[in-house]
């Protein structure tokens, strides 16, 4: 792991997050699952992005330290996320961010036929903010997901996945298509499993600054055990999860809504 130009001030991490990296320019940390990345309508203050923008400001709300979200993740998805710390990071990021490397982990329903593979197709927002495929390019943005089955059981699969192009839930439409949805998605397949099974494990890219080659690898959650025995970077075994005792108010309102 990289370690950090700046002294990580645990006193003001927020629970939530792990903070892998910090330096003068950009932030890299750990999303847990169940955290918003930035504000939306119906939370505006605990989300990633506020949260870090109060420990950058170590507990001073009237500090004018501001933080600029490279990439953003689904609330249920967890993992690595990059901020940086001023707007012009930002663009340089945006730049390059066809070039940015980016791995995730997900455990899906069944075993695939093709072990390997690229899933493409045109995806569009809906009304309803869903996002589907659809057929030709003037309905739809392209979105490429690569994937490659790292192990499998009886019931489940787990996916090591390259996100060739960034739009919105992409991995989970295309799985969802492909008859494989991942574990605990409740917007794409009514299945509240657990939490949502996705987890960005890595992210590759150059330093916007400096321009050197910097690459993040988080721990594999342990909810990812109860299907798998997977190591952790570590090389320890991952310990067991509590028991899921049903969906989250947030997932019982998804499902409503659906139904509805």
């Amino acid at each position: 792991m990289i370690k950090s130009k700046i002294k990580i001030r645990s006193k003001y991490v927020p629970e939530g997050i792990k903070i892998l990296y910090e330096d003068r320019d950009i932030i890299v940390i750990d999303k847990s699952s169940g955290l918003l990345s930035v504000k939306a309508r119906y939370e505006k203050e605990k989300t990633a992005h506020q949260l870090l923008i109060n420990y950058v400001r170590k507990g001073n709300p009237k500090a004018k330290t501001n933080l600029f979200v490279v990439h953003r993740l689904d609330r249920e998805t967890s993992g690595v996320m990059v901020f940086t710390k001023s707007y012009e990071l930002r663009e340089k990021f945006a730049a390059q961010w066809k070039n940015v490397e980016k791995k995730y982990l997900a455990v899906v329903q069944g075993n695939l036929a093709e072990k390997s593979g690229i899933i493409e197709s045109y995806l569009a927002e809906k009304d309803d903010y869903m996002m589907s495929s659809v057929k030709t390019p003037e309905e739809g943005k392209l979105a490429r997901t690569r994937y490659r089955v790292i192990k499998e059981s009886r019931d489940y699969s787990l996916l090591e996945i390259d996100l060739l192009t960034g739009k919105k839930n992409q991995i989970r439409v295309h799985l969802s298509d492909r008859g494989h949805p991942i574990l605990g998605d409740l917007k794409y397949n009514e299945n509240p499993q657990g939490r949502l099974a996705l987890h960005a494990l890595s992210i590759k890219f150059k330093h916007p600054f400096n321009k050197e080659e910097m690459v993040f690898e988080t721990k594999i959650p342990d909810y990812f055990s109860n299907c798998f025995e997977i190591q952790d970077k570590d090389g320890d075994l991952p310990r067991k999860t509590k028991p899921f005792k049903g969906p989250k108010k947030h997932q019982k309102k998804e499902i409503k809504k659906k139904r509805g």
